[in-house]
């Protein structure tokens, strides 16, 4: 069959108000998730400090390093498993009855993480790790959802702007989890006693410390729970009915009542398409370099990306921005680290994913992705190369630095790789191979999670703990991220660029249309060529 009019309408339309509110509606989803994965960072040293504090020393308690990796990490490790299990899920049975599912999940999770309980720190350890596993499990799928959605509403001309500025919700999340914190800790640092607090340790971890991680980890549950109603009222994408589920009348129904255009289902040929299945052959020759160039720039992205955002923290803390744990209150480290996170996301982060919004649809995706590789890298080795002499002469040169490979990284790979998965592939595959993209990317997170917390760790472990920290991890682990960024240069000449076609020239299928229909006027032809030949039979 031939393209179907609706989709032709869909990548013709001109930009409306629904554009808008789909960007909205989805993109609140990534700003939840956003903040449920970054605010972490913010609150582990507290937890730390809290539960993990000895007597004996007097000085402040820290998380142990297989903790501290696995309340950072266990949320990724879930998302990995959800954008692989969702992902799938929407190609089978529609976007949106599963984009409900993932956005609950969400929020009761995000809810279920701050009423953590237990009367050991183990225990009230272990049981955070559950809840943030299944949050992260909700979070996972919104990815595929979410970019599959928004790549399939958007038109031709403006879809890599839609598809980034959903995604750039993920910065205004970064920037929203340090902005509760600072609030949350202003709230509760009225009932800290000023230092010093050597004359009673203690003194430092309120009873009223233990109120401010939970109130920072279940506001996350606000956001997701805002927009589940309007999520619910989205009509499933017209390419999904017409293409996967063959329904082309209801995808013109759909698409007439929410855009301001009258569609019509026309087709104008009716052959059966002969269709490959996901990892079949014929799939791996026309998408397998697609899909390693797709999932091996991801997982390399966020290697970097998220050993960045998890360790920052100790980045700040080795070039003195922020003060040792020793000098300052558990309530008063949470509000530091937080203003230190919002700066860093309001002066790189958001600018970074918002130059990507405007400038996509005009340079492409590959130039994008290339350069933000290539400025990452030459960042990087510019904080490693001169470390000790920057951390010790010119922190203010090293914090500008850090914060332009952040700034890289959303104007560039980070926000190119959440929106090609979403363009290259067909539409009954869409959903499922960028779930698989995204899971090596969290794969890539994982790694960093579990692998550069330890690897940024002072050798002097006591130091550590202490809050203080000679910056000798740091530096080797920067050196390793640099590398990173590297590989992922050239793992992008892997990935064609995408601007300004249509899904189905990117995905194949109108080459799969034709293939069909002529497949099938030469059956046609045969058979009426044998029909002819029995008829002269029969004559004679």
């Amino acid at each position: 069959m031939a393209q179907l009019e609706v989709l032709s309408a869909l990548d013709k339309a001109k930009t409306q108000w629904y554009h808008f509110t789909a960007i909205i509606i989805a993109g609140m989803g990534f700003f939840t998730d956003a903040y449920d994965l970054f605010s972490i960072p913010i609150v582990t040293r507290l937890l730390g400090r809290i539960y993990y504090y000895d007597p004996l020393t007097g000085k402040p308690g820290s998380l142990p390093a297989n903790v501290n990796a696995a309340v950072n990490g266990v949320a990724l490790c879930g998302t990995l498993a959800g954008q692989l299990f969702f992902g799938w899920l929407g190609d089978k049975l529609g976007r949106k009855k599963v984009y409900g599912m993932t956005l609950m999940m969400m929020v009761v999770s995000a809810l279920a993480s701050g009423l953590s309980f237990g009367h050991t720190a183990a225990s009230v350890m272990t049981t955070l790790c559950f809840f943030r596993f299944w949050l992260g499990f909700g979070i996972g799928g919104d990815y595929p959802l979410s970019a599959t959605i928004m790549s399939e509403y958007a038109n031709t001309r403006t879809r890599g702007a839609f598809i980034a500025a959903v995604f750039a919700m993920q910065g205004t999340g970064i920037l929203c989890a340090g902005a509760v914190g600072c609030i949350v800790s202003a709230i509760y640092n009225h009932a800290v006693p000023a230092p010093p607090f050597n004359v009673d340790p203690v003194a430092s971890v309120p009873n009223s410390a233990d109120f401010v991680w939970r109130a920072i980890l279940m506001f996350g549950a606000v956001p997701a729970a805002a927009t589940y109603y309007y999520r619910m009222k989205m009509p499933e994408t017209a390419r999904f009915t017409a293409l996967v589920a063959g329904n082309a009348k209801q995808a013109a129904q759909d698409m007439s009542s929410v855009l301001q255009m009258e569609v019509q289902a026309i087709q104008t040929r009716t052959e059966k398409r002969i269709e490959y299945g996901l990892f079949s052959a014929e799939f791996f020759r026309r998408h397998g370099a697609h899909l390693l160039g797709t999932t091996s720039c991801w997982f390399l992205l966020d290697v970097a990306f998220y050993s960045q955002n998890l360790f920052q923290k100790d980045v700040y803390t080795a070039v003195g921005w922020l003060p040792s744990s020793s000098s300052m209150s558990a309530v008063q480290e949470v509000f530091k680290i937080s203003r230190a996170q919002s700066l860093i996301a309001l002066c790189s982060t958001v600018p970074g994913y918002w130059v990507t919004v405007f400038l996509i649809d005009r340079i492409g995706r590959f130039k994008i992705q290339l350069q933000g590789f290539f400025f990452m890298t030459v960042f990087m080795l510019g904080l490693t190369i001169p470390y000790d002499h920057l951390k010790k002469h010119n922190s203010t040169g090293f914090l500008v630095m850090y914060a332009l490979t952040f700034f890289f990284a959303n104007f560039g790979p980070n926000s190119t790789t959440f929106i090609v998965p979403a363009e290259l592939f067909p539409a009954r595959f869409r959903s499922t191979c960028h779930g698989i993209s995204a899971a090596a990317g969290k794969a890539g997170a994982i790694i960093g999670s579990f692998g550069f917390l330890y690897a940024a760790q002072s050798p002097h472990q006591a130091e550590v703990e202490a809050g203080y920290s000679k910056g000798i991890g740091i530096k080797n682990a920067l050196l390793i991220l640099a590398a990173t960024n590297a590989c992922g240069f050239f793992c992008t000449f892997l990935v064609p660029e995408t601007n300004q076609l249509s899904l189905e020239e990117l995905s194949g299928e109108n080459d799969e249309n034709a293939q069909s229909a002529a497949e099938g006027r030469e059956m046609a032809a045969a058979n009426g060529h044998q029909k002819g030949t029995n008829g002269g039979n029969s004559v004679t």
